[in-house]
């Protein structure tokens, strides 16, 4: 088992391929993960990305899954990761985890602000293209 293991989900009224795109771009990664190296192991398009991670600190895989639901995108996040020297204290595992997860729930947040935003409630989305 990874000593850290993140797990998140938020429902964003967006078509999977707008949010598909957001992950699209290397360089987004860098601005989204600045501390993770990763190298595309499954593009999988409108689906989402998974990654491995194999830089210097971490190691593991992280993926993107996006899931068409109803009229928007449930955005499943996964991240599992030891250090790249093997040496993590439960304390400071679990501190960690706590972070990431924070980070990945501010992600998605940001991601609907940003998407969702001019749309009002019980709208549905705008096509993708029209944005």
């Amino acid at each position: 088992m990874a000593s850290v293991d993140v797990v998140d989900e938020t429902f964003l009224a967006v078509p999977p391929e707008r949010l598909a795109a957001e992950f699209a771009d290397p360089a987004a990664w860098r601005r989204l993960w600045p501390d993770l190296a990763l190298r595309v192991f499954a593009d999988r398009g409108p689906q989402g990305v998974r990654w491995s991670v194999v830089g210097d600190a971490w190691r593991g895989s992280m993926e993107v899954w996006l899931e068409a639901v109803g009229d928007g995108t449930v955005l499943h996040y996964f991240l599992r990761v030891d250090p790249a020297d093997g040496t993590l204290s439960r304390r400071a595992a679990t501190r960690e985890g706590v972070r990431r997860q924070r980070a990945a729930k501010a992600l998605a947040f940001a991601l609907k602000d940003r998407l969702e935003a001019g749309r009002s409630p019980g709208v549905p989305p705008l096509p993708t293209g029209e944005r």
